[in-house]
């Protein structure tokens, strides 16, 4: 379960409602969110058109990209991700803007009043009330982020989005997903729906098999990167191209390979669907635009970083540490690390050690988290109590990492607030 807290008296009261009534933890499965949203009047039917995401790694960086692109051409977005970073607000947008306490207190008593008897999970209610904002709120589209898998995600209930999209894919989340690629893929695929395109990046063969076999059976048109579309970095410009032409873009703002591989999959999902006019020139602005926190982010002055530099990414397993060792292999970091205890660290550790000048491990505060000791003995290196003490001693630059509720804790400290 999120641990949420809220500064506001009205939000803070109804998210401890919420860990009153709620099992607590993932629960996957559609039948609650149905009938809780059932007894809401459905909202997701009065809702603008959804652009709907999915994907183990870069699901979040392309709504991002989406966002910017939709707002480049002078349209109006909500947005729904996960998890939050510091405040609990910034998982609903509400064209622009992050959703006000007011509003959220109001939104939340509203549906745990509807559906507390249906024990709803954290995310189920936080979907419920995302979708009464959408559906209350004048927008011109909706970019909405799969929490956990597809096919069951609560998320998984609008019938008829304009495109969806799925983003790169690893192993996470195995209790829940399985431990086998194939099978994340046929969960993730699970967002498909008749009629509307499906967007996905490249995969091997057997994953790629897996997620066209479920596509068919959707009657989701599948558009696979490499089929009738394709991007690449190439000569200090995202080149893209489909059915329509080529595009010649700025590559990303935001650092890294993949962030491109992520762009690329927004302006295929907004080429591919046809309620929205997203012109070239807002793609182009919109690589400038988009701005996602805890990716490969450099912190502002302030407590934390104390005139240091100081980065942090939330990379939280395999490949996303991986994609994020490619991005730092120029520039090696005292790297510190908090894992959370459902992740496999020595992937991790792996992953990255070889792009440390120094390893520091850090326990993830609120969290069950690998013992910071034994991983130092594990991989050397030292353990510290807390992020403060790991970062005394350490000189520029420095690269905190691991978990996205680490990252959270880092801008928190330095009083960050994510916008």
């Amino acid at each position: 379960m999120d641990f949420a807290t809220s500064s506001h008296p009205a939000v803070q009261q109804q998210l401890d409602r919420l860990a009153a009534l709620s099992l607590g933890g993932d629960r996957l499965g559609l039948e609650r969110i149905t009938i809780l949203l059932d007894r809401l009047d459905r909202p997701q039917d009065a809702m603008p058109p959804v652009l709907h995401v999915a994907g183990t790694n870069g699901k979040g960086s392309t709504c991002a990209f989406l966002r910017a692109a939709i707002e480049a051409a002078g349209l109006r977005a909500h947005v729904f991700t996960s998890p939050h970073l510091v405040r609990f607000n910034e998982r609903i947008r509400l064209a622009g803007g992050l959703i006000d306490d007011e509003a959220l207190g109001a939104l939340l008593e509203e549906v745990l009043d509807a559906g507390g008897d249906l024990e709803p999970s954290f995310f189920e209610a936080t979907t419920a009330a995302a979708f009464l904002a959408f559906a209350r709120t004048p927008a011109d589209a909706c970019v909405i982020e799969v929490g956990l898998g597809g096919r069951l995600d609560a998320t998984n209930v609008v019938d008829a989005p304009i495109a969806c999209g799925i983003a790169s894919l690893g192993i996470d989340h195995e209790s829940w997903l399985g431990h086998r690629l194939i099978d994340i893929a046929a969960e993730k695929a699970g967002i498909a729906k008749a009629g509307t395109p499906l967007m996905t990046q490249r995969y091997p063969v057997a994953v790629a098999a897996r997620v066209a076999e479920i596509a068919h059976e959707a009657r989701a048109p599948l558009l696979a990167r490499g089929s009738t579309w394709d991007a690449a970095a190439n000569r200090g410009k995202l080149r893209y191209r489909d059915e329509r032409g080529e595009l010649a873009l700025p590559l990303p703002r935001l650092p890294g390979r993949h962030q491109a591989l992520n762009a690329a999959l927004a302006v295929a999902m907004l080429r591919h669907q046809r309620r929205l006019v997203i012109p070239p020139a807002a793609l182009s602005a919109a690589m400038g635009w988009a701005d996602w926190p805890a990716r490969l982010q450099r912190l502002a002055e302030g407590p934390l970083t104390q005139g240091r530099e100081t980065w942090i990414d939330g990379a939280h397993n395999e490949a996303a540490a991986r994609a994020l060792a490619a991005a730092l292999r120029r520039a090696p970091k005292h790297l510190v690390l908090g894992i959370l205890a459902n992740k496999d660290a020595t992937a991790i550790v792996e992953a990255l050690r070889c792009h440390a000048l120094s390893l520091t491990f850090v326990p993830v505060p609120d969290h069950a988290s690998h013992d910071p000791a034994a991983l130092a003995a594990q991989f050397g290196g030292r353990a510290a109590a807390s992020l403060g003490k790991a970062l005394a001693p350490l000189d520029a630059p420095i690269l905190i990492a691991g978990s996205l509720y680490l990252a959270g804790e880092a801008l928190r400290a330095n009083l960050q607030l994510p916008e």
